[in-house]
């Protein structure tokens, strides 16, 4: 091998895009814990069985893009493509439907093999919000909710558009989906091959696909709004009202249902134009009947995924901020005791470098190219007077500063 690269669809993260991600992350969790919502992590890997039943089994997620292979007992494992499925998984396993209704946020990493754009890798990153346990159309407008205030808090709100649908009631999807099977029946001849084998599987599907000539047909399939039973409208118009008393905007569109076999009633994209083509930076929706499906009790849930690279791209960074207090012993003798400096002023709170190398004008170089305000210069005279130099790198004052008065004198310099 003459270059070692990173396998296709994933990257290395460093400076201004590590910032960007963590900062993404930063946030969720913070109103995470405004809302509510407690931290959990589930294994980035699981049986492969619970992905093809929870997410099913027609989805392009299971028949082509999951990372599966054979552990060394012969069992089945997939790499986590979602978190929706493992989280009811553990919701089962650990038997905490006791603590329903259940408020859970997690991020971490997942994986799915498809073809690598802008935005989007092979292993990917997602933030994830959950509410199980509670059926009530209050549920989806606080998740709706949070995660508006996610991304006015990242600043994208002019950059996202929330697409809002009901996909109903069991009644309603039965008795639009026999009316979609005998559409899509009278044109089958023009589906392409994926849509085929969904045809009699899940004809929903077949709405979500990507295939051009697919979109001819969607657009003059029969709506489900011809078919939603009174409960289920009402369901919606009262998730509607409750965007509005907030003040959320919104746009309902009546195509939209998700990639993924578990929805019903609330799904939702927020979507942006700022990365090329229309993409999706969160997305999600109600899913009542999973965690029955997985063998759980009959408990209803509802949450969304945003994927943190492309909300990351879409973030912008502030300009460069104060740098980090530079800390400069000059001779041997200096270095104990500057390094006894470092470590009680980063105790008090303040960020501070102390370079490993050099003369002091390198690191007063080191220091500028860093944006320090203020370096700290600790020579053998000045500590046989038990004192040192701060010397201020904006306007290169610089004065003497007893050691036992040093945090105060730094105040003015704090971040």
């Amino acid at each position: 091998m003459s270059k070692l690269q990173p396998v296709r669809g994933t990257r290395d993260l460093f400076g201004e895009d590590a910032q960007r991600f963590a900062k993404v992350v930063e946030t969720f969790h913070r109103l995470a814990r405004l809302y509510g919502f407690q931290p959990v992590d589930t294994p980035i890997f699981e049986f492969t069985e619970l992905f093809a039943r929870g997410i099913g089994e027609t989805t392009d997620v299971v028949s082509k893009e999951m990372y599966t292979f054979s552990d060394r007992g012969g069992e089945s494992i997939t790499l986590r493509p979602e978190f929706t499925a493992g989280l009811c998984r553990a919701f089962i396993s650990n038997g905490w439907q006791q603590l329903a209704p259940l408020k859970l946020a997690a991020h971490g990493p997942m994986f799915r093999y498809e073809r690598p754009q802008k935005g989007r890798y092979r292993q990917f990153h997602q933030i994830d919000a959950e509410i199980l346990g509670a059926g009530e159309p209050q549920a989806d407008i606080e998740l709706l909710t949070m995660a508006a205030h996610l991304l006015d808090e990242l600043g994208l709100a002019g950059k996202v558009q929330l697409e809002i649908n009901t996909l109903g009631d069991s009644d309603s999807r039965a008795k639009w989906r026999e009316a979609l099977v005998a559409y899509f029946s009278g044109h089958q001849e023009a589906l392409s091959e994926d849509s085929r084998t969904r045809l009699h599987k899940n004809p929903l599907r077949i709405l979500d696909s990507k295939d051009e000539g697919d979109k001819a047909l969607v657009a003059d399939a029969p709506l489900l709004d011809r078919f939603l039973s009174a409960e289920a409208g009402t369901y919606f118009e009262t998730v509607l009202k409750g965007l509005e008393a907030v003040g959320i905007p919104f746009v309902v569109q009546p195509r939209l249902v998700r990639g993924l076999d578990y929805y019903c009633h609330t799904t939702f994209e927020f979507t942006t134009t700022h990365l090329g083509a229309q993409g999706t930076v969160i997305g999600g929706g109600r899913y009542d009947g999973l965690i029955e499906q997985l063998g759980g009790p009959a408990t209803p849930a509802i949450g969304w995924a945003g994927g943190i690279e492309r909300l990351a791209l879409l973030v912008d960074m502030p300009a460069q901020g104060k740098g980090p207090i530079a800390v400069i012993p000059l001779g041997e003798a200096a270095q104990g005791p500057a390094t006894a400096l470092t470590a009680r002023l980063r105790r008090a709170g303040f960020r501070v470098e102390q370079g490993f190398r050099g003369n002091m004008k390198k690191r007063l170089s080191r220091a500028n190219d860093a944006n320090s305000p203020v370096a700290l210069i600790l020579g053998e005279d000045e500590l046989a007077r038990g004192e040192l130099m701060l010397k201020d790198l904006t306007t290169g004052e610089q004065r003497a500063v007893p050691l036992g008065e040093v945090e105060v004198a730094l105040q003015p310099y704090r971040d």
